[in-house]
């Protein structure tokens, strides 16, 4: 892993991005995905209507799997090489797996199953604590920030990407879309 000065990490933190650079760095990066996320939850929480609920449910999913993959793809393996923080490193990636598991059950759902809030109210709970986790004192971000990692080499990758994976995302639903009215 590239050296990153200390005036370099320690500037990164304060801003989220270099001077010159429009890409935040990997933490302010995960950070963003992590608020966007919660206003998700809680405009979910806030809604009655179903139809609302599940296209919020929708994007909640497609957010997370997004941030996850980026997260165990760039980020996680990084910060353990970086590190060799293994508790951390081990400990987001079973969390990434529950909340797989839940968000594969909510896609499989709707609005009209019982448990449906329920599953999307768990799902909240559980990304509140890793999200916690990681940007708590002495957390898995403030490791890294402490660490050599290259956290705008790395912000950059990481935005490139999140934006393939959107971009996918995108080229499905639009062959959902058109398979839909080819059947339909």
């Amino acid at each position: 892993m590239a050296q990153t000065s200390t005036r370099s990490r320690s500037h990164t933190a304060t801003r989220g991005k270099t001077a010159g650079s429009t890409t935040p760095d990997a933490i302010a990066l995960l950070k963003a995905d992590h608020r966007e996320v919660e206003e998700m939850f809680e405009q979910f929480e806030k809604s009655r209507s179903e139809d609302k609920k599940a296209q919020l449910a929708q994007k909640i999913c497609q957010a997370l799997k997004v941030h996850t993959q980026i997260e165990e793809e760039i980020f996680y393996p990084a910060f353990l090489e970086a590190t060799g923080n293994k508790d951390i490193h081990h400990e987001a990636e079973i969390e990434h797996d529950g909340a797989k598991k839940l968000i594969a059950e909510i896609e499989a759902s709707g609005p009209t199953d019982e448990y449906f809030d329920a599953r999307v109210k768990v799902l909240s709970e559980m990304i509140k604590h890793h999200v916690k986790e990681e940007e708590q004192r002495d957390g898995m971000f403030a490791e890294a920030r402490d660490s050599d990692m290259d956290l705008d080499a790395l912000g950059e990758q990481m935005q490139a990407r999140k934006d393939e994976l959107g971009a996918e995302v995108a080229d499905g639903a639009a062959d959902e879309d058109a398979e839909i009215k080819f059947n339909g």
